[in-house]
């Protein structure tokens, strides 16, 4: 007879769950190496500017990037920028947009979702008709307007993406909550006079959580193709800043090289490129993971 506490067995199943999926293991294994690169990123590429690790060192101002050389392990992008050291420091980058953006959205959006689910009436309808209009307004077009209204730069980039992401989390946490309000373990609370929000954070979001979790995970990939293509158009980071986008827009007018040789710059968008495609492939494969350990459908099969 099996003696662990229920939770325990719980967490131990779930992991099996999860690391039994063999997308899991390749999506963790690329994460734990993004995330080596990001912690060790000032020994991997000691930076030229202490007061700026992010700037990008250069040697030279010549547009036409130069082939991997022993110098510069993955060659120089236009105005001769180093793509190995923005690839190193582009990860901490990465990591610093994702995690804010998934954060900031999500507190808001939860707690917004909790208060409109759990109450209804006359505020969940007010709340929602909010997220209706917010969801009136494409992604690209509502965050590139917030960024040229309030300046150009990362951090404008991040904010902007912060202000619109909530819509998501606001409408996945309410549905779920919808369906757990008038649970008898949420009846039974409030018979004992527990108060409501001892019983949304006790009771509720532990058991509506799990899809916030999964759609988080998903986002940390998908903000930061966002934040590069906004990087890529100008209105993200600054020229020479360690940034992936930033790096696939230095080399745009070299993603076909000469006639003779249209490959002949090929490292200057497939390196930078190469990190974005499995930064965002990690947290996907993740996100798949944690769907099918906690879909409650799957999760017994």
């Amino acid at each position: 007879m099996d003696n662990t506490h229920p939770r325990l067995r719980e967490l131990k199943y779930t992991l099996y769950r999860i690391f039994r999926n063999p997308s899991a293991i390749i999506g963790f294994t690329l994460l734990v190496f993004f995330i080596g690169v990001a912690v060790l990123a000032p020994v991997l590429a000691p930076p030229k500017y202490a007061h700026n690790p992010y700037q990008m060192p250069h040697k030279g101002f010549s547009p036409t990037p130069k082939p991997p050389s022993e110098k510069a392990i993955f060659g120089t992008t236009s105005g001769q920028y180093d793509i190995y050291y923005g690839v190193v420091w582009g990860t901490r980058t990465a990591f610093k947009i994702g995690l804010f953006v998934v954060v900031i959205s999500g507190l808001f959006g939860v707690g917004l979702g909790a208060v409109s689910g759990y109450y209804g009436g006359w505020l969940d309808e007010a709340l929602m008709r909010v997220t209706d209009i917010m969801w009136a307004i494409p992604t690209l077009v509502l965050a590139m307007a917030i960024v040229v209204a309030f300046g150009r730069g990362l951090d404008k980039v991040m904010i902007a993406l912060a202000l619109i992401q909530w819509r998501w989390y606001v409408r996945v946490i309410r549905s779920e909550i919808l369906t757990l309000r008038d649970q008898d373990f949420v009846q039974a609370a409030r018979v004992m006079g527990v108060s409501d929000f001892k019983i949304i954070r006790r009771h509720i979001l532990p058991n509506a959580i799990y899809p916030v979790l999964i759609m988080a995970s998903m986002d940390m990939g998908s903000m930061v193709i966002t934040a590069s293509f906004m990087s890529f158009v100008g209105l993200g980071s600054p020229k020479g800043y360690a940034d992936w986008g930033q790096m696939v827009a230095l080399a745009r007018n070299y993603i076909v090289g000469p006639p003779d040789d249209p490959l002949r710059f090929w490292y200057t968008i497939a390196i930078p490129g190469a990190c974005i495609i499995l930064f965002v492939l990690a947290w996907n494969l993740i996100g798949d993971a944690l769907r099918d350990a906690f879909d409650p459908k799957l999760r017994r099969r």
